[in-house]
């Protein structure tokens, strides 16, 4: 049937009376094609080659890092406390307290626990210093037994002579004292981690209301970091608890077998709980080394049986049933990613690997949806487009009292 066509910008009256809506432009052909979708684009350059460029700029970004470490190293340690009390600051916010006072409280509270840290390890290196070379004599004759031991086993007098000529005690209290004394330097730079904890205590304070609106614009960056902040605070929280508990029942170990400085190597434990898979057998070594020198080698293995079972109760069994997998990485990538933080941040970047690889995860792999789906892989788990992390609700205001007095409405 003929259809007569229509000018362009002319009104048209149907049969019914009704005006139809001006047209600007020709009503297309019935047999008119549908215009085909643009093709895909072309990658600019081929994989290879940003694969390339990609790992030159990791290692330059690394060499930086490294270069930087004793200010990347603090900067980072200030930010980790900040977000280990942010649930104590919402919490405030919550029960009616003003941002500044629970900002002030939350302040308070992880400055008191980092100077704490503080005195306890230079009271305890202290007293370390001056304990250690009492023990010269002993170790002196318990290689003199260990070179009877080898002689009556047949073992030439010679090679006995060149093997236990390396063992030297004044190197391995060398070493043992410049661990600690490393271990001491992460928290010695106490005004400069103050400084930035007082000024990102004040930030925190308005972050999430900033969170909020800046996943109006990128809500997969912001999902991205708030996932990195609860899955540090996830990790410190389970990290700080068991290795509590772990540390307390080893002093007690320590007590009973009458190993000196316990509550040092309590200290000790409790920090390399948070190193992850060494930590153990960097807690252990200092007190198995008294125990030889303080009551011999039934001692020394006694300290190590009770440490290993102390340990693979608490943190293979217990742990594990009661919080899971509270960090989202393998342990192939848990344990590299400690042998990679602390050759470039040293024994700092050992103590803070897992949230340095979270923070990585975070900006590199989660806030790119094209890339989230390697989380699965990183994880050991299984293997899923992962859904962008919803950005978190601003924090709610304090509530006020009413005033005393005020008419009721």
């Amino acid at each position: 049937m003929f259809e007569p066509s229509i000018p362009a910008g002319r009104e048209v009256t149907t049969v019914t009376g009704h005006r139809s809506v001006p047209r600007d432009d020709p009503l297309p052909a019935a047999d008119s094609e549908v215009p085909a979708e643009p093709p895909a684009p072309v990658p600019v350059l081929p994989r290879g080659v940003v694969v390339l460029l990609g790992t030159g700029a990791a290692v330059l970004t690394a060499a930086g890092l490294r270069t930087f470490s004793g200010i990347v190293g603090p900067a980072f340690l200030a930010l980790v406390l900040t977000i280990a009390v942010s649930p104590l600051r919402r919490l405030l916010i919550r029960r009616g307290a003003r941002k500044w006072v629970a900002g002030l409280v939350a302040l308070i509270v992880v400055n008191v626990v980092l100077l704490g840290l503080a005195a306890a390890m230079f009271l305890a290196v202290a007293k370390l210093a001056t304990l250690l070379p009492t023990y010269k004599d002993d170790f002196a004759g318990i290689v003199d037994d260990v070179r009877g031991w080898l002689a009556d086993r047949g073992i030439g007098t010679d090679e006995i002579q060149s093997a236990l000529q390396k063992i030297d005690f004044g190197q391995l209290l060398g070493v043992l004292q410049g661990w600690l004394t490393g271990l001491l330097g992460v928290i010695s730079n106490l005004a400069f981690v103050v400084v930035l904890l007082f000024f990102m205590s004040l930030d925190a304070t308005h972050f999430a209301d900033r969170l909020v609106e800046a996943a109006r614009i990128r809500p997969d960056v912001s999902g991205a970091l708030l996932g990195f902040a609860r899955g540090t605070t996830r990790y410190l929280v389970v990290s700080s608890v068991f290795g509590l508990i772990v540390a307390v029942i080893d002093v007690g170990v320590l007590y009973i077998l009458d190993i000196p400085l316990p509550w040092l190597w309590g200290l000790l434990a409790f920090i390399t709980n948070y190193i992850p898979n060494v930590g153990f057998f960097i807690g252990v070594i200092p007190p198995a080394l008294l125990g030889l020198l303080e009551g011999g080698w039934e001692t020394l293995l006694w300290v190590i049986v009770s440490y290993s079972v102390i340990n693979f109760i608490i943190q293979s069994i217990i742990q594990p049933k009661v919080v899971g997998d509270s960090v989202g990485m393998s342990t192939t990538l848990t344990f590299l990613s400690l042998v990679f933080w602390a050759w470039i941040l040293g024994p700092l970047g050992a103590v803070l690997a897992i949230p340095l690889s979270l923070l990585v995860k975070a900006l590199l792999l989660d806030a790119d949806p094209s890339t989230r789906w390697m989380s699965g892989l990183i994880s050991g788990a299984e293997v899923k487009e992962l859904p962008a992390v919803p950005a978190p609700e601003p924090e709610p205001e304090p509530v006020q009292p009413e005033e005393a007095g005020a008419p009721a409405s």
